[in-house]
């Protein structure tokens, strides 16, 4: 990880995604700028959270573990992701692992700074507010589709979420099998058996790595409705 103080790359964070609009007084922030490396850890679950990070470029991956090693992949995350939210409104340990899977440079403010004096900042809060409602929103509908729609739902659900590229299905776009299994809540060998026998219905093709729908009506009628957003 890399950090600097660069006030004109800050300043064209800030007007790019109108950053300076989520607080009273933004010209009294203590900005840093930190940097990621593809495959670089930036929070890891069960650490202690040192601040909140904004995050302003690159891509990051959001997963979840348990003690025994297995890890869900959450969600991948794109500008303008927000991180240390839920931490820092419940005063708990970091939640989840999040990993830059390119170079990501996230905008970060120090946890003193956030706890003594942007959480007294009505519009700071209703900025994290909306972050928090939005993660609940797509948390719960993921949560929801994952337990109670069979395989075949929920990759439809899946490929048509993904296909209306809004902001949660750009987050959980990946075209590698595995990470779309993950997300959906089952295994890699159950999902390939669902596109063997999508494939074999002429519903879609698959040819290495790459699959392509070649009948978006029938995949909508196998989702019943559902989508993840």
């Amino acid at each position: 990880m890399k950090t600097n103080y660069d006030q004109t790359t800050i300043q064209h964070y800030f007007a790019k995604y109108d950053l300076g609009n989520l607080f009273l007084n933004p010209d009294s922030l203590p900005i840093q700028l930190r940097v990621y490396e593809p495959n670089e850890l930036v929070l890891t679950e069960g650490d202690e959270l040192d601040g909140l990070y904004f995050q302003v470029e690159g891509r990051t991956k959001v997963s979840s573990s348990v003690e025994t090693g297995k890890a869900l992949l959450l969600r991948f995350c794109h500008p303008l992701s927000v991180f240390g939210d839920i931490e820092l409104i419940q005063k708990v340990s970091i939640q989840s692992q999040v990993e830059a899977i390119q170079q990501t440079t996230f905008v970060f403010i120090n946890k003193r700074f956030v706890e003594t004096t942007l959480m007294q900042d009505h519009k700071f809060l209703y900025a994290l507010l909306k972050q928090l409602s939005y993660k609940l929103q797509t948390c719960t509908t993921a949560s929801r589709i994952n337990l109670l729609a069979s395989v075949e739902e929920r990759f439809a659900s899946y490929l048509l979420t993904t296909r209306l590229q809004n902001e949660f299905g750009k987050e959980i776009l990946t075209p590698h099998i595995p990470e779309i299994a993950s997300l959906i809540g089952t295994t890699p060998r159950h999902l390939n058996r669902v596109i063997q026998k999508l494939n074999k219905m002429n519903v879609l093709s698959k040819e290495k790595k790459k699959i392509c729908v070649l009948d978006w009506e029938h995949v909508d009628i196998i989702s019943n409705g559902l989508r993840y957003e």
